[in-house]
């Protein structure tokens, strides 16, 4: 028999947000890219929630723009809301998060990639992995055909061996009953690789013509609206924009579900993954939240062309009598019909500690690995990964160093870093919290950080790289401005301190000494003293936050460095932790097996304390590790 037999530089399993964008970078990139994905509907899907950004998330868009990837520009062309979150709080956690038209923007993306140079979009079912030698040569699909290859990244998200569950209906399909991919699994396996059992869930989506929302709380986007690339232009985006909705469920929903837990099988043991701790079902919040009387519920349109509504904040794998029973007791679903019923999906998922701070495999040379599929849970989390493995497969293939973000240069180094190094038994989700250094990591900054790279890694045009580099300069300029001006005690300074509930002056003081005043900014005083160029809102936005957090953005700097000192000790991959003396047998086992690259990574690994931490630095510096290498 006769088989299709193809040669690529890049095959990428899956067209998921990581697979659009780790194929996209690698085509953008000079590679011949093929990106395969089971349904050509998949493509971009969002089978879950109905926007993207928010906490946290909205700095990995901007962060994954600032390199040249593709989300913050496809969002920006497809939004029905946004909304700054945290706006009352200070600057390291603004976020912005937008409401989606889940159609369009699937289809825009599809767009793109399709109308991309080196780029191939092909619906088949990737069956086999090709591995000879310790590296991988191609992939099989279902159909026998063969894709001859230098570099996979695998981007399968949760459709390897999925399963979708509400009550006691079992479906053997992906999302939103798309096509599972059911012979991959095995295929790894055989090469060594380890997976586990991880599952996550979604809501109802309701007719929106059987909502009552004369009770619900609308809530209202921005004006005016910023984007989310740094490539848009604010002017072209600002436009009308649909109401979400707030409401509660209430005693009587919580009743209705204690009564059924039996029957949910979260509870009932028929599911074996483990869910995600961070974004809990509504049968986990009753359960868990006993002693809280509701939780809020949003309710959020799926698009412009759609009567479905999205009800996000409850989740569930309920019966479909039950869904209907809990659902229609939250004031506004009271007549609600169900458009497509909620469900848990349960899915194969990688044990993320074999890749290497590169996404790369550590013992299949030319292996990648990105998204949901390395463990962790959202479109944005998946997007950074899915950018950097589509990175450094080409960089692989171009003979150079690969690209490693630390946690100190953003939030997707965080991200990467927490998932290869750290024990985390389940869906990872980004937050915040989660890095030590957020009021360097801001979302507004995003490109202050990274655009240099992405120029460098050849993402980022020359034409932008020029732009960004005149707002660098602009934002320095003005910055230097404002330390240079003093203010006496005048009467027009004095009458504006007043007017703004500020102390008057009895003394000289420079221009950013006031905007470092609590009830003062940047724009305000420069009312005082106006520059003399026309500055944009993101520059003096920059300004602002620079001059007014100055004493805090130093510290952090400071820790930075004596951070960098630790990453920057190298550990040899080929390291002997057996003949390290003084180590402890739980470091010891923890180190082999994560096998870390430097000290700092090391230091991050559970189990391995810092008194290891110095055995281990005596002992490389002994240089005793060369001559047990002969």
């Amino acid at each position: 028999m006769n088989y299709v037999e193809e040669t690529y530089d890049i095959v990428v399993i899956g067209a998921g947000h990581a697979g659009c964008e780790a194929g996209l970078a690698a085509a953008r990139l000079g590679l011949e890219t093929i990106v395969f994905t089971v349904s050509m509907d998949s493509v971009a899907m969002m089978p879950c929630n109905p926007n993207i950004g928010g906490s946290s998330k909205g700095h990995l868009v901007r962060e994954i723009d600032a390199l040249g990837g593709q989300m913050g520009i496809n969002i920006d062309k497809t939004f029905i809301q946004s909304k700054m979150l945290n706006p009352s709080k200070g600057p390291a956690v603004h976020s912005l998060r937008a409401q989606a038209d889940k159609a369009r923007y699937s289809l825009e993306m599809r767009k793109t990639l399709q109308n991309t140079p080196h780029l191939t979009l092909r619906q088949a079912e990737v069956s086999e992995l090709l591995v000879s030698d310790g590296k991988v040569v191609g992939v099989k699909t279902y159909s026998g055909a063969k894709y001859k290859c230098t570099a996979v990244v695998l981007c399968t998200g949760v459709y390897l061996k999925s399963r979708c569950l509400y009550g006691n209906v079992i479906e053997y399909t992906g999302p939103n009953g798309l096509k599972a991919a059911n012979h991959l699994s095995d295929s790894l396996i055989k090469n060594g690789i380890r997976l586990r059992r991880f599952k996550t869930g979604t809501p109802a989506r309701m007719d929106g013509k059987t909502i009552d929302f004369s009770k619900l709380e609308p809530q209202y986007g921005d004006q005016p609206i910023v984007p989310f690339s740094f490539t848009t232009d604010p002017a072209s985006i600002q436009k009308e924009q649909v109401k979400c909705y707030l409401t509660y469920t209430n005693e009587e929903t919580h009743n209705i579900i204690r009564a059924h837990l039996d029957e949910s099988p979260i509870y009932g043991g028929v599911i074996e993954g483990i869910g995600p701790r961070y974004c809990p079902s509504i049968e986990d919040k009753v359960v868990k939240f006993s002693d809280k009387t509701r939780h809020q519920v949003f309710l959020e349109p799926e698009g412009l062309d759609t009567n479905e509504v999205y009800v996000d904040g409850m989740s569930s794998s309920m019966p479909e009598y039950v869904q209907y029973q809990m659902y229609r007791t939250v004031p506004g679903l009271e007549h609600a019909r169900i458009v497509r019923n909620a469900y848990a999906i349960e899915y194969d998922c990688l044990e993320p500690n074999q890749l290497l701070p590169s996404l790369e495999f550590k013992e299949i040379h030319g292996l990648f690995s990105g998204g949901q599929f390395n463990g962790s849970s959202g479109y944005e989390e998946a997007a950074a990964q899915g950018l950097i493995a589509g990175i450094n497969a080409a960089r692989m293939i171009q003979g150079k160093e690969a690209l490693v973000l630390d946690r100190s240069q953003a939030y997707i180094g965080v991200l990467i870093d927490d998932l290869v190094t750290k024990n985390n038994p389940e869906p990872y989700r980004m937050m915040t919290s989660r890095a030590e250094y957020r009021l360097l990591l801001r979302q507004d900054n995003a490109d202050l950080r990274l655009t240099r790279i992405g120029h460098e890694i050849g993402l980022i045009s020359d034409e932008r790289y020029e732009k960004f580099l005149k707002k660098k300069k602009l934002i320095e300029d003005e910055i230097e401005r404002v330390q240079s001006i003093h203010f006496g005690g005048t009467e027009s300074v004095q009458k504006f301190l007043e007017e703004h509930g500020s102390t008057p002056l009895k003394k000289s003081v420079s221009f950013a000494d006031l905007v470092c005043r609590p009830e003062l900014n940047y724009d305000l005083v420069s009312e005082l003293s106006p520059s003399d160029t026309e500055l944009s809102a993101d520059v003096r936005e920059q300004v602002n936050i620079q001059i007014k957090y100055r004493g805090y953005i130093e510290r952090e700097e400071k820790q930075v460095k004596e951070f960098k000192k630790l990453e920057e000790k190298k550990i040899p991959q080929a390291l002997d932790y057996d003949l390290v003396p003084s180590l402890r047998i739980e470091a010891r086992q923890k180190l082999k097996e994560v096998k870390p690259v430097n000290i700092g990574q090391a230091s991050r690994i559970s189990g391995v304390s810092p008194a290891d931490i110095s055995v281990l630095l005596i002992y490389l510096k002994s240089g005793k590790y060369l001559e047990n290498q002969h």
